[in-house]
């Protein structure tokens, strides 16, 4: 069972989304909280599996709260759940520790098969963000970093494939689907592609594909 904690400042989406999350046999939403300070105490008292955390809260904002959760010795996986599509959210989020990064029109579904590749270890970022946050990182490369030629680092034809779904933002169910591997297999090939490139995840994977022209 997945235990999860939901943060948001309003009182419908939590209710809503705790409705709609403890539908599933394999999660269970064991709190809320309305900001980042609330969400620090559960984290330490309840010790969640998985955060789903707003970023827009009084008192203790979420980014800020990832951080302070990420400091205390229980170590839940976060996902920010939000509105907000820009950068600058998105990098601040990621290098306070967030494991994913979500919007909140996400299909009820979708949001489950997240929480669960997260909890699993596979960081997850919807796909207008991962578009959007890949093509500025690429921008903001450097002249000299963005000329430097192709090189195989290794990869095999099905490396590259696979990289090539990730830079155009599909999850491993879509690329299972595409390559007729089994969503387990995707997960696993996934992280010998990340421990051959020495990367984290997939964000840093899309990054370091498109700045070496990989795809």
């Amino acid at each position: 069972m997945i235990k999860v904690i939901i943060v948001d400042d309003k009182k419908v989406f939590r209710e809503t989304m705790r409705f709609i999350l403890n539908q599933d046999e394999e999660i269970n939403v064991i709190g809320i909280a309305k900001d980042g300070v609330e969400a620090r105490e559960l984290c330490i008292s309840l010790k969640p599996d998985v955060v789903l955390m707003d970023i827009m809260m009084p008192e203790c904002n979420g980014i800020e709260a990832t951080r302070r959760i990420k400091e205390t010795k229980v170590s839940p996986k976060i996902i920010m759940l939000t509105t907000f599509n820009d950068n600058k959210n998105v990098s601040e989020a990621l290098n306070n520790g967030a494991d994913g990064y979500v919007l909140k029109d996400i299909d009820g579904k979708d949001l489950i098969y997240a929480i669960k590749s997260t909890y699993r270890g596979m960081g997850t970022i919807h796909h207008t963000v991962m578009d959007s946050f890949v093509k500025k990182s690429v921008l903001d490369l450097t002249e000299e970093e963005s000329v430097n030629e192709r090189k195989n680092y290794d990869l095999t034809d099905r490396d590259i494939k696979i990289i090539g779904m990730i830079v155009d933002g599909k999850n491993n169910k879509e690329i299972s689907e595409a390559t007729y591997f089994s969503e387990g297999s995707i997960r696993n090939l996934v992280s010998e592609i990340l421990n051959k490139l020495k990367l984290k995840d997939r964000t840093q994977l899309a990054v370091f594909a498109l700045k070496n022209k990989i795809v």
